[in-house]
Parts: C-alpha cells; structure tokens; sequence
C-alpha cells in the first residue's frame, strides 16, 4: 500500500472520532476542523515513520490534546471571560440549556482539566489511558479531574447533580470505567 493510500485508510477510519474529539476540545466547529487539520498535516509528514506504530489512532489523539493545550496557552491572554452568565430563559432541567451552561463552564476551565474531563468522561478512557494520551501521571489525571469537576460544580451549581462523584472507591484508584 503506498504512502497516500495508507494515510487516506487511516482517515477514514478515524476522522470522524478525531474531530469529535477536537470539537470537545475547543468547542467551536472551526477551531476544531483547524486543530484536526493542523494535526494531520504533521502527521501527513511524518507518515513514513508513522505508518509503523501500533496504535495510530492513540497517537493522533495525543497529538490532538497536545496541539490544543499548546493553542490554549498561546491564546489564553487574548480572552476575555464574562464572570456572569448569561441569564437563561428556560428551567434549568431543560437538556439543551444544561448543555449550552455545561459547555460555557467548560471553556472556563484550564486546557489540561477540559482534556481530562473530555477523555476521561466523555470519551469513557481509564485514569491511565488518559495519562498515557496526556504524557502524565495517573495521580494528574486524577487531582486534575477532581479540581476541574470542583470548578465546574463551582461555575454551573445547577449541573452539580449531573456531575460524577470521584471519591476513595476502589475502582476510581483502579482506573476502571465508570
């Protein structure tokens, strides 16, 4: 199979998830189909090399959460966040306002808590399958997720309900799937 092929395989059978993932990452379509793009192009050039790994998709996710967390750092001091939220006209129980107050506490989050949260929760990964695409400690993953469901909880008290629990059960310390 020749370069091209081998990588066009590789996308159609993982673009969809990858941008998913980097959808969750940055919350905007755009910001997402440029951190994919950028991703992808590096990996493009690096094909030869890559096309021997075990597990690409792995790789591609980790590459993901690094390239964002690198755009975070370098836009964090252009932002300018908002410490009110902007009044809702809907009950807190409906499911697309939870979504839009979830995804506006989410932003508000530090680009190392929002991947925790996203591979972890989201994506249902194990403490150590995070760690291992975040290049860090199981103990990270979980002080960091443990903060950032404290920030979301402080942000949003009305998703407080819909938030996971993490406390000394034995299969949180395992990393097992919630």
């Amino acid at each position: 199979m020749d370069r091209d092929a081998a990588f066009t395989a590789f996308l159609d059978a993982h673009q969809r998830p990858l941008l998913r993932l980097c959808y969750l990452l940055t919350g905007e379509v755009h910001l997402a189909e440029d951190l994919l793009q950028s991703v992808l192009v590096r990996m493009l050039g690096r094909w030869p090399k890559l096309r021997h790994i075990d597990n690409l998709d792995a790789y591609a996710r980790k590459a993901l959460v690094n390239q964002y967390i690198s755009w975070r750092r370098r836009r964090r001091s252009g932002e300018v966040l908002s410490a009110e939220l902007p009044e809702r006209a809907h009950s807190s129980e409906d499911s697309a306002v939870l979504r839009i107050v979830l995804r506006q506490a989410l932003m508000r989050l530090t680009p190392k808590q929002r991947a925790v949260l996203v591979l972890r929760f989201y994506e249902d990964r194990t403490e150590r399958e995070v760690a291992a695409l975040m290049g860090c400690s199981v103990g990270t993953v979980k002080s960091q997720a443990h903060h950032a469901l404290a920030r979301l909880r402080a942000l949003a008290p009305e998703l407080a309900s819909h938030l996971p629990v993490l406390n000394d059960d034995p299969a949180w310390n395992e990393g097992a799937r919630r």
